[in-house]
């Protein structure tokens, strides 16, 4: 990563707007249909969290704003992208992994299982931080939950999504997530683009 002029970017006016706000993250609810997600995961054994990062990575990766980061009082840019998830390790508690994207599935999958069982063996966290923007994320796979709005700690500024437990219908199999992110990093366009492109991955992902 490296330090840029927020006047020399397309966020200079948020940068100034927000940098100093108490309260600069918004959060975003959306229902995605991951009937896709589902049928893929069952019959491939690949692990839903998994898809749904992969999905995730690929639909930032399609927004330039992902690249740029308010860290500490600067504006950082970076040329590549993470995203995290949270493993249950070996002591019972949790920890923090994150995962480089990649185009190739296969590989991401690889990537996936080796590093959150490394993770939850070592009860060590696997950051990326300083290497690539990491977009976090956080499911709660066990609960039906109508969305959350995550804590805004002044030190993380990372984008980050919640959700909860898939519910099934008749016709189709629904997630509902929360995303949450730094106005001074996107708006709310570019927030919408982002999960109508989660959506389009899902759509058109192919094993």
């Amino acid at each position: 990563m490296k330090e840029i002029n927020p006047k020399e970017t397309s966020r200079a006016y948020a940068f100034e707007m927000w940098m100093k706000a108490p309260m600069p993250m918004v959060t975003f609810f959306k229902t995605l249909n991951v009937s896709r997600l589902v049928r893929i995961s069952r019959r491939k054994g690949l692990k839903f969290n998994m898809l749904m990062c992969y999905c995730i990575g690929k639909a930032a990766r399609a927004v330039k704003e992902f690249y740029l980061l308010p860290v500490g009082d600067k504006l950082m840019q970076y040329d590549t992208i993470a995203v995290n998830t949270i493993v249950a390790n070996s002591a019972g508690e949790v920890s923090s992994c994150d995962i480089p994207l990649c185009d190739d599935l296969t590989q991401f999958n690889r990537d996936y299982l080796r590093l959150t069982r490394q993770v939850a063996e070592s009860c060590t966290d696997h950051d990326l931080s300083q290497e690539s923007m990491v977009i976090g994320t956080s499911a709660l796979a066990q609960y039906e939950i109508d969305g959350a709005v995550g804590m805004y700690s002044g030190i993380f500024n990372n984008p980050f999504l919640i959700w909860g437990k898939y519910r099934r219908s008749l016709l189709k199999t629904t997630l509902t997530v929360s995303f949450q992110f730094h106005h001074t990093q996107m708006d709310g366009a570019h927030a919408s683009l982002f999960l109508d492109r989660i959506q389009k991955e899902i759509n058109n992902l192919a094993i």
